[in-house]
């Protein structure tokens, strides 16, 4: 499985990319407003969980790492999560590449590709409250704002509110 966009390819995350998934899980200006630090070895279960062939029934994130074109450089991680026909997505950028339009350009991608290829037309996204650059990105796609889930997670010893997307 290979997706192409203008200036991006995503590719199946595989065994080589264990330095960029641990860089986007643990670097405090991409997980600020997804997670709390996590152990080490709750990231490696992460990645390992990814790394399994992936099927429209399977149970676990379909991981797509994100290469620009000109370069051949990891810039991050794009997929999504199938559960009762609706997929959830969600992706993760090195800091470096915030801003230029990747996370839209690979959104859309996937999704045109997804509806394509396996017929997929639910798709929703969880984003925690303050994280405007992530809904910027889901709202320039075509996702809109379904619901606020008041209190819902919890970072850093706060409790912040969810927001739920869906592709409208």
């Amino acid at each position: 499985m290979e997706v192409i966009s203008e200036r991006l390819r995503m590719k199946p995350l595989s065994g080589n990319d264990w330095s960029l998934f641990l860089q986007l899980h643990t670097n405090p200006s991409v997980i600020s407003l997804c997670f709390d630090e996590l152990p080490k070895s709750e990231i490696e279960s992460k990645f390992k969980s990814r790394l399994a062939p992936w099927f429209v029934d399977s149970k676990h994130w379909l991981c797509l790492v994100v290469v620009e074109s000109t370069t051949n450089k990891a810039v991050g991680i794009t997929g999504f999560c199938v559960n009762d026909s609706v997929a959830e997505v969600g992706f993760m950028f090195l800091p470096e590449y915030h801003g230029l339009g990747y996370g839209t350009e690979s959104l859309q991608a996937l999704i045109n590709y997804s509806m394509s290829e396996f017929g997929i037309d639910k798709y929703s996204a969880v984003v925690t409250e303050g994280n405007i650059g992530s809904e910027k990105v889901l709202t320039k796609v075509g996702f809109v704002l379904e619901r606020i889930v008041p209190q819902a997670y919890e970072i850093g010893g706060h409790l912040y509110a969810d927001h739920v997307y869906k592709y409208a």
